[in-house]
C-alpha cells in the first residue's frame, strides 16, 4: 500500500526530533508535525541536561567505571521497583549511546557541566553548553540536512486507522495524511486542568498554586489520541512537581539553602539542599502536604542564589526571588509572614511554639559548631535564624514540572493496549509515555535521557517494522 510518508512524528520537542532523525538515517521518508510556532517543546524551554552513565565525558573526568547497570540499581532502588524494569533497563543501557549520538549531532557539553544531578554517587547529569535549546537546535538542523519535512502551526485531531492498524493522520481541517507507522511525541499535559484532574490529582489538587512550566503546546492531544485508538495508561498520579513559596509565576525552582524548612509539627525533616529531584516528594510527605521556610533579617538582606546555581542566574535562565526588595513586596500580600519572636512566628503560621524554638535552637548550635547534627548539610550554606524580625513563608510542591502518567509501551517504543497488545503501526516516546519515568524523579536530566532514547528507539522501530510488513 501508498503511503505519503513512512513515518509521521506527532510533536517537534526532544523526543520527536530524535525519532524523526532517527527514522531518516534508515532512509526513510518522514513528517514531523508540530503545533507551535517553532520546534523545540519543552525540551528547548529547559536547562537541557542529560542523564546517563558510561559517557566518554565522564571518562574524560576520570570516572571509569560507572556502567549502566549502576545507573539502573540507582534508578530502580529509588523508585522502590515501583516503575517498568524492562523500559528502564532499555533507557541505562541506551544512555551513553544516546549521549554520544546527541555529540555527533553537533550538541555541546563542557566537562564542567559534568555533576551530580540527584542523589547519585556519581556525576551523572551532562549540561549542554547551549541548554535545552542548544540540543533541539542541533536536531533541528540534523532533521533538515536528513530531508524530514517539518510542518509548524500543524495540530493532529485524531490518528487514521484502517482495520485495527494506525495508518496516519487526520490534521485540524480535516485533511488526512497517510503512513506505514505514526510516533506520539506531543509531550505532557500541564496546561490541561482537566487532565491534571483527572491523571494527576497530586498536581491539581495543588488548586491556584499549581502552574505548569512546560511548552504550552502540551495539552494532553496527544494522550488522548492514543486513549482514543485503545491505548492503555500508565503511571497514574506520577510527575515531578517543584516546591515553590507561590510568589510569582516565574522559573526560580532551586530553593535557597539557607533557608530553614519545618513542617507543621515544628521539626526540620530534610537537609535543605537537597536535590530538588526528591524534594517536592519529601515535602508533599509531610503534614498537611506543605512546608514552612523560616529565616531571620540577616538573610532576609543579603539573601543569594546558592553558588552551584550562580550561572543559571546570571544567564536569566533562573530568577531569583528572595531578594530583600522581593520578600518585602510579599509581606504585603501575605505570603511572607513576620513576628518579632520566633514564639510569635510560630502561631501565626500554626506551629507549636516551644517545638519551633527548640527546632531553631538546636539549628544556630548546628551553625556555630560549623556542622549539622541532624542532616549534615553543608556548613558554608547554614546561617543563624537569630536576628527578629523573623519570617516564615508556606512551600508547597506546585509547579508542575512534568507529567509523567501517559501512553503504555514496552521496550520498543510500540504502545500497548490494556490487554498487553500491541497496536499495530503506533509508537510513542518522550513525556506522552508513561512507562518510563517513576513515582521519583531519579535527577537531573531524567526527562531529556527518556525523550531522546525513546525518540531514537521509536523511529528505529517504526521504520523496521513498516519495511517488514511491506516484504
Amino acid at each position: 500500500m501508498e503511503h505519503d510518508y513512512e513515518v509521521i512524528v506527532i510533536g517537534g520537542g526532544g523526543a520527536g526530533l530524535s525519532a524523526a532523525c532517527a527514522a531518516a538515517e534508515l532512509g526513510a521518508s518522514v513528517a514531523l508535525l508540530e503545533a507551535g510556532t517553532t520546534v523545540g517543546g519543552s525540551t528547548a524551554l529547559s536547562g537541557g541536561v542529560f542523564y546517563a552513565a558510561g559517557t566518554t565525558l565522564q571518562r574524560q573526568a576520570g570516572i571509569e567505571n560507572d556502567t549502566a547497570d549502576d545507573m539502573y540499581e540507582y534508578y530502580m532502588t529509588l523508585n522502590q521497583h515501583r516503575v517498568n524494569a524492562q523500559n528502564v533497563r532499555k533507557l541505562c543501557n541506551a544512555s551513553a549511546d544516546a549521549f554520544e549520538w546527541l555529540v555527533e549531532c553537533g550538541v555541546e557539553f563542557k566537562p564542567e557541566g559534568l555533576y551530580k544531578s540527584g542523589i547519585e554517587s556519581v556525576p551523572r547529569g551532562h549540561s549542554p553548553a547551549a541548554a535545552g535549546a542548544g540540543i533541539t537546535q542541533a536536531l533541528e538542523v540534523r532533521a533538515r540536512n536528513l530531508g524530514v519535512d517539518i510542518a509548524l502551526q500543524s495540530r493532529v485531531k485524531r490518528l487514521h486507522m484502517i482495520n485495527g492498524v494506525v495508518n496516519g493522520i487526520q490534521l485540524d481541517d480535516g485533511g488526512i495524511v497517510t503512513s506505514a507507522a505514526v510516533v506520539i511525541a506531543t509531550g505532557g499535559f500541564g496546561h490541561n486542568k482537566y487532565l491534571l484532574n483527572k491523571y494527576y490529582p497530586e498536581a491539581a489538587s495543588q488548586g491556584d498554586w499549581a502552574w505548569c512550566i512546560s511548552a504550552n503546546t502540551c495539552v494532553g492531544d496527544g494522550l488522548e489520541m492514543g486513549l482514543d485508538v485503545g491505548a492503555d495508561l500508565d503511571g497514574y498520579n506520577r510527575g515531578l512537581l517543584l516546591p515553590t513559596p507561590g510568589f510569582y509565576r516565574n522559573l526560580d525552582v532551586m530553593l535557597p539553602s539557607w533557608l530553614m524548612l519545618v513542617n507543621r509539627e515544628g521539626r526540620r525533616f530534610v537537609c535543605e539542599n537537597i536535590e530538588y529531584a526528591v524534594m517536592s516528594g519529601v515535602i508533599s510527605s509531610q503534614l498537611g502536604g506543605s512546608a514552612f521556610a523560616i529565616f531571620d533579617e540577616d538573610s532576609k538582606k543579603n539573601g543569594k542564589p546558592d553558588p552551584q546555581f550562580a550561572a543559571y542566574y546570571d544567564s536569566g535562565f533562573l530568577t531569583f526571588n528572595w531578594s530583600d526588595d522581593r520578600i518585602e513586596e510579599q509581606l504585603t500580600t501575605g505570603k511572607v509572614v513576620k513576628a518579632d519572636t520566633i514564639a510569635e512566628l510560630a502561631e501565626i503560621v500554626g506551629i507549636l511554639p516551644r517545638a519551633l524554638e527548640n527546632t531553631v535552637c538546636e539549628y544556630n548550635a548546628s551553625v556555630e559548631a560549623g556542622a549539622d547534627a541532624q542532616f549534615n548539610k553543608t556548613p558554608e550554606l547554614m546561617r543563624k535564624v537569630a536576628r527578629p524580625p523573623f519570617y516564615a513563608c508556606e512551600i508547597k510542591p506546585a509547579i508542575v514540572c512534568l507529567t509523567s502518567a501517559g501512553l503504555r509501551m514496552n521496550e520498543n517504543a510500540e504502545v500497548l493496549d490494556k490487554f498487553g497488545d500491541v497496536i499495530k503501526g503506533l509508537y510513542a516516546a518522550g513525556e506522552v509515555t508513561g512507562s518510563v519515568l517513576g513515582e521519583r524523579y531519579i535527577g537531573g536530566g531524567n526527562s531529556i535521557c527518556n525523550a531522546v532514547v525513546f525518540g531514537r528507539i521509536a523511529g528505529e522501530h517504526a521504520v523496521s517494522a513498516c519495511r517488514s510488513n511491506n516484504n
